[in-house]
């Protein structure tokens, strides 16, 4: 918590003020009601300040979560990294294709089914992860295969980082877990990770470490 308030501090100058106002703002709304209807002042301002303190936490959670994603927003393999941290079973397949610019194609197997995530230049991803579909849906049956582009277009249909894991988690489950286990055998023949390709993001100044767990369980 230390190193990750630090680094949020560094990369967000309004994170005390807001920490600050939030403190004082609930402790206010919650011990002022208290004390008015006769409640016990000491027992009220714990009450007040365990409210204050609770919402200290949710402003820093909110505010570190976009320090970190500011940090590696843009970086090759921080689309794979957010999914990678994610609740729940996610089997996870980086750089399932890719080319030599670096426009990576990620394969993720989960209840929903597969999902495709393309990372780098819209237009030659597009093309990769056309071909990346049509060889997925030669063994994956009936399960669902979605696709995306991570970027910040959202004219152009693509996903902000920040958006990845609200879209993926709320994803029907279309699949069991024995199914899940079934498509899982059926992908090995289309082969893992390419050699040379990021399987996380490469931070600027590679000091997100601090932050991973805020953001990449949001």
């Amino acid at each position: 918590m230390r190193a990750a308030f630090t680094i949020t501090r560094q990369r967000d100058p309004r994170l005390v003020p807001w920490l600050v106002v939030g403190f004082v703002v609930t402790f206010a709304v919650i011990f002022t009601p208290l004390v008015l209807f006769g409640g016990w002042i000491p027992i009220d301002a714990v009450l007040a300040a365990l409210a204050g303190l609770t919402t200290v936490m949710l402003i820093f959670g909110r505010r570190a979560q976009r320090a970190a994603f500011s940090e590696i927003e843009g970086q090759p393999g921080a689309a794979i990294w957010v999914v990678q941290g994610l609740r729940g079973d996610w089997r996870a397949t980086p750089a399932a294709a890719a080319n030599t610019q670096l426009d990576v194609v990620h394969r993720v197997l989960g209840r929903p089914g597969v999902i495709l995530i393309g990372e780098g230049t819209p237009h030659r991803v597009k093309t990769l992860l056309a071909q990346e579909k049509r060889r997925v849906a030669r063994v994956a049956g009936d399960a669902p295969i979605y696709d995306l582009i991570v970027g910040e277009d959202e004219d152009a249909d693509e996903m902000p980082l920040r958006r990845l894991s609200k879209y993926v988690l709320k994803l029907p489950p279309n699949l069991n877990a024995a199914q899940v286990d079934a498509l899982e055998k059926r992908m090995t023949a289309l082969g893992g990770t390419r050699s040379g390709m990021p399987k996380g993001p490469m931070p600027k100044g590679a000091r997100v470490s601090g932050l991973e767990r805020t953001m990449r369980r949001r």
